[in-house]
């Protein structure tokens, strides 16, 4: 078997998974091999791989954890050229040791698969949606919108990754009381632009750009509109921000170099006998719906949301709530066996609700999940950038790519959880050196770009024949090999968890171990077959590298 079929038939941490189960059954402990959890210890000295079933199982099992993790060990059958020891560490974790055998064989598979190393099955082809950034079009992309994106595309490409077929989607809110405002906020800055002294609305939206969209409106359009009542005028002028609106989104988020397969219109579910009476309808027929006070309420305090919510008001309009369970019962018709939303930091009491109304309309528990991306400040010289949407100032996501980048922007949003408040350092984001972690990890790929061309010029090319991996012994080429080997794992655990952050950290510590293992171990040497191991070594690490940014939507460049 090649080591293209070994690579995708069964990855690392599935072997791992098995041999751990296995030797869990023997021991007599009851379990389900879907619980078994396999990760990458921090430190590389604990080990390639690790599981805490130990602890997890022990007082189940009538054991003490160390005790537990112990004899699970003495009952391990793995190969050796697989894993060379196991050990008990801290209260009872298990930690795995590959073998030499097995990091030169995944040396030479990196080389032949290039960047599909990594890819898996573990998504097993199920169809499931990722909608991210859905920011109101009411303005421009800001900078949570902007983290927002990095987080949801990387996501995206983890998934495909492992295995899953994925729609990216952009739900557009392009109904409601915002689209009214937006509109009575156009026409005042047309009328404006026609020199006259009127005030924005109290409510509106007070942005310079709307002032530049109603000056790309024909004139005699716009006075031809002011002519009609108030309702009708304030509805053609917020259709015509609206779109253009839209179109500068998309532009924006093109530029950013994130890609939506699809953008949905919430307006597409208000027609008539369209999903929102549909979904009504259906929890109508549930009763989970009840009068109150004027208004209709739905009942998701039954499925663990805090308390129940109004999702018809006393006057007969619909809430925000019906319109967004019309959408998601949309999104299950599709067919997505899952679905992953990726909110703001101001939306995270929609969840329960949400989940409370797929369960009414059957998708059933665990088929909505929820993420929510926090807060971001703007860090310049040690102070915080001052914003304020409701004042009208605000750095757009087209700010930040035009003074940062589009490489520094992603990585930097992508350097923490989701669910943590980032800080971004604008001074740092802009600095060309080391201490800027996105350009200390394209360095190392520009790096061995130039090696592997300078050693073509010396005639030492990378060669088929693998066998001169056996000679990569010293300290600092195993530790390189001890990292690349954990890509596939790292990439399965960042799917599994929903943390495409993972990559941005494994990037900047595999690319410190290449420049420490460059300083010390010289790649072209006199030596012909020791230095086709090390260009081995160090393509490996580029293919990686380039795979590890690609997957964060970051250029690799070959030359810095």
């Amino acid at each position: 078997m090649g080591s293209d079929a070994k690579n995708n038939e069964c990855s690392a941490r599935t072997r791992v998974i098995e041999g751990l189960a296995a030797a869990a059954e023997l021991a007599g402990v009851c379990f389900s091999r879907d619980e078994i959890q396999i990760e990458r210890p921090n430190d590389p000295e604990h080990g390639d791989l690790s599981s805490n079933f130990a602890l997890i199982h022990a007082r189940e099992a009538g054991w003490k954890p160390r005790e537990l993790a112990e004899e699970i060990i003495r009952r391990l059958a793995f190969d050796p050229d697989f894993i060379t020891h196991a050990d008990v560490a801290g209260p009872g974790f298990i930690n795995f040791t590959f073998a030499h055998v097995y990091l030169r064989e995944q040396m030479a598979s990196i080389n032949e698969l290039g960047g599909r190393y990594g890819d898996s099955r573990l998504g097993g082809g199920h169809r499931l949606q990722v909608e991210f950034v859905s920011a109101n079009p009411t303005g421009p992309l800001v900078i949570v919108s902007a983290r927002a994106a990095a987080v949801g595309s990387a996501l995206v490409n983890v998934l495909r990754k492992v295995g899953y077929d994925v729609e990216a989607e952009y739900y557009i809110n392009d109904a409601g009381s915002q689209v009214e405002k937006l509109g009575r906020s156009a026409l005042a800055r047309f009328r404006q632009r026609l020199g006259e002294d009127v005030p924005l609305p109290e409510d509106g939206y007070p942005g310079a750009y709307l002032a530049e969209i109603a000056g790309e409106l024909p004139e005699e359009e716009g006075k031809e509109w002011l002519a009609r009542d108030e309702n009708e005028a304030a509805t053609a002028f917020g259709r015509f921000a609206l779109e253009h609106l839209i179109d500068l989104i998309q532009r924006d988020l093109e530029l950013f170099g994130v890609h939506f397969d699809i953008f949905f219109r919430e307006s597409g579910l208000h027609h008539e006998g369209g999903e929102i009476e549909e979904i009504f309808n259906i929890f109508k027929k549930r009763d989970a719906l009840y009068e109150e006070e004027g208004a209709v309420w739905f009942r998701s305090s039954d499925h663990g949301d805090e308390k129940d919510r109004v999702i018809v008001r006393s006057d007969g309009s619909p809430t925000y709530f019906l319109a967004d369970a019309a959408y998601h019962l949309n999104k299950y018709r599709r067919g997505f066996s899952h679905v992953i939303d990726i909110f703001g930091p101001d939306h995270h009491g929609h969840i329960a609700r949400l989940q409370a109304a797929a369960e009414v309309f059957g998708a059933g528990k665990g088929w909505l999940d929820v993420l929510t991306v926090q807060w971001v400040r703007l860090i310049e010289g040690g102070k915080q950038v001052s914003m304020s949407k409701r004042g009208g100032e605000f750095v757009s996501l087209r700010d930040l790519v035009e003074d940062v980048g589009v490489d520094a922007a992603k990585f930097f949003f992508l350097m923490r959880k989701i669910n943590a408040h980032l800080d971004f350092d604008l001074t740092l984001a802009r600095t060309e050196s080391d201490e800027n972690p996105v350009y200390y990890v394209q360095y190392a790929h520009a790096r061995i770009a130039s090696v592997i061309a300078f050693a073509r010029e010396e005639g030492v090319t990378v060669p088929e024949d693998t066998s001169c991996l056996d000679l990569l012994r010293e300290p600092e080429e195993i530790e390189l090999m001890r990292r690349l080997v954990v890509f596939p794992q790292l990439v399965e655990g960042a799917a599994i968890t929903r943390e495409p952050h993972r990559l941005t950290s494994y990037a900047q510590q595999l690319a410190a171990a290449f420049h420490h293992f460059y300083h010390i171990c010289r790649i072209v040497s006199m030596d012909q077959r020791l230095s086709e191991a090390r260009l081995l070594l160090a393509e490996a690490t580029r293919i990686v590298l380039a795979e590890s940014l690609r997957i964060i939507g970051v250029s690799a460049p070959e030359r810095m």
